[in-house]
């Protein structure tokens, strides 16, 4: 069906703009934007969802840029499967809709950002966009969730079987797995080992809206290609430097009693807990 654009409607539009973001900078003469105006604290008013919107969107993005990678490095590259068994065979397509659909994964993770940021739970720093992002914040970031994520993943697997069972089993059914399968588990698995560490991070390392923003864009993306069925081309280097690959973390799949870390593999040299994929006999040398 054929319809003209309304010219008063879009002018309507681009007027709504800058009301908008008078708005978000809540009542103050001032014209550069404060973090108490931005959090709303101070007036008891919602907070902006400025920041909300970018870091969702952020994510989005970076989802989208890994999935591209991922279609076009399997399809066309010359990927070397991680286990001699070789690679799942899987309709990309069926993939895709199983990533973005698991209740246990984006959902709850979008519930729990959406939920701490406009009910004003997070530190008074995430709401303020003053200077860029910060490298060193962001890099405390990264391994503060990934150290309090790996004691959680400790945690489920040792505490009790009953825990183990309820938790983290279902994600454990998956001995060789594949991209798709990185928010593939319950509930109670994406509360403890990523909600749980994420509330912590937050509370230790108080950064601003672009540092976050950056912080779970890289930490997300991460957690999908650790989980690819085949190795990367940077994941030799990476092994040197102690980030996780795709090879260790099929270590952990596969074994169920080494490499908790997901990130990095630093908690798990302290702890005595790493393998290298090179020492499991069921996984190719050449990754």
């Amino acid at each position: 069906m054929n319809q003209d654009i309304d010219p008063g409607f879009v002018s309507r539009v681009v007027r709504a703009i800058p009301m908008i973001s008078e708005q978000c900078a809540s009542n103050s003469s001032s014209s550069t934007f404060e973090i108490s105006n931005f959090s709303g604290r101070s007036t008891g008013v919602w907070p902006c969802p400025i920041g909300l919107s970018l870091g969702l969107i952020s994510v989005i993005v970076g989802q989208l840029v890994v999935i591209l990678y991922l279609y076009v490095w399997l399809r066309f590259g010359n990927p070397t499967p991680i286990q001699k068994a070789g690679a799942q065979q899987y309709s990309f397509s069926e993939a895709l809709r199983t990533h973005v659909s698991e209740p246990g994964g984006f959902f709850l993770l979008g519930s729990y950002l959406i939920g701490t940021w406009m009910f004003n739970l997070m530190p008074e720093s995430y709401y303020s966009f003053e200077g860029g992002v910060q490298p060193l914040y962001l890099l405390a970031q990264l391994l503060s969730q990934d150290c309090i994520q790996t004691v959680m993943h400790y945690a489920e697997h040792k505490i009790h079987p009953y825990l183990y069972k309820q938790s983290h089993k279902p994600h454990h059914r998956f001995i060789n797995p594949r991209w798709a399968d990185a928010y593939n588990g319950s509930v109670a698995d994406t509360v403890c080992m990523i909600l749980i560490p994420l509330w912590i991070t937050a509370n230790i390392v108080h950064c601003n809206s672009w540092t976050y923003m950056a912080f779970g864009t890289t930490y997300s993306s991460w957690l999908t290609l650790i989980h690819s069925e085949c190795s990367h081309p940077w994941d030799p280097l990476c092994r040197k430097l102690g980030i996780g690959t795709a090879g260790d973390h099929h270590v952990h799949h596969r074994t169920f009693t080494w490499n908790y870390g997901h990130l990095f593999m630093y908690w798990d040299r302290m702890l005595g807990t790493y393998k290298s994929p090179m020492d499991v006999n069921v996984f190719r040398k050449d990754i």
